[in-house]
Order: structure tokens, then C-alpha cells, then sequence
């Protein structure tokens, strides 16, 4: 595996961090989270068990532009 399957976006100007799945060959979005209970909720959703965790793994998820569980814009 190249990355991570799951990404967390960089923080939107508003607030909040799109949150993505690579899977079937291809990206899908699963949400805007404004808090780790947020992603957790939406990787429930896409089937992924126990995914709180998980959020500090970098095999599993990768923080793109901001800290991890840094959920502001900058």
C-alpha cells in the first residue's frame, strides 16, 4: 500500500476536515468532521471496526495539512 486508506483533509476556511476512504480502486468521501467523534462515526458508517482506534496509526490514517485532531482552520 502506497498510503494510508483513510484521509483526513486539511481544515476547511469555515472549520472542519473532509474525511476520505481509498477503497475499490477509488477515493469516497464520507464527510465533514469538525471533531474525532465525527470521523469515528463516519468510519462506522463505511464499516470499519473499532476506528477510534486506529486514528493515531499512520498505516491506517494519514493527517493532510494540520495536525492531527486539529479540527479549525489554521
Amino acid at each position: 500500500m502506497e498510503s494510508a486508506p483513510i484521509a483526513v483533509h486539511r481544515p476547511s476556511p469555515p472549520g472542519g476536515r473532509r474525511a476520505s476512504v481509498h477503497r475499490h480502486g477509488r477515493d469516497e468521501i464520507l464527510g465533514l468532521a469538525f471533531s474525532d467523534h465525527d470521523l469515528v462515526v463516519f468510519l462506522e458508517a463505511a464499516g470499519i471496526t473499532d476506528p477510534d482506534l486506529i486514528l493515531d496509526d499512520p498505516a491506517w490514517v494519514e493527517w493532510r495539512g494540520a495536525d492531527a485532531h486539529h479540527w479549525n482552520a489554521a
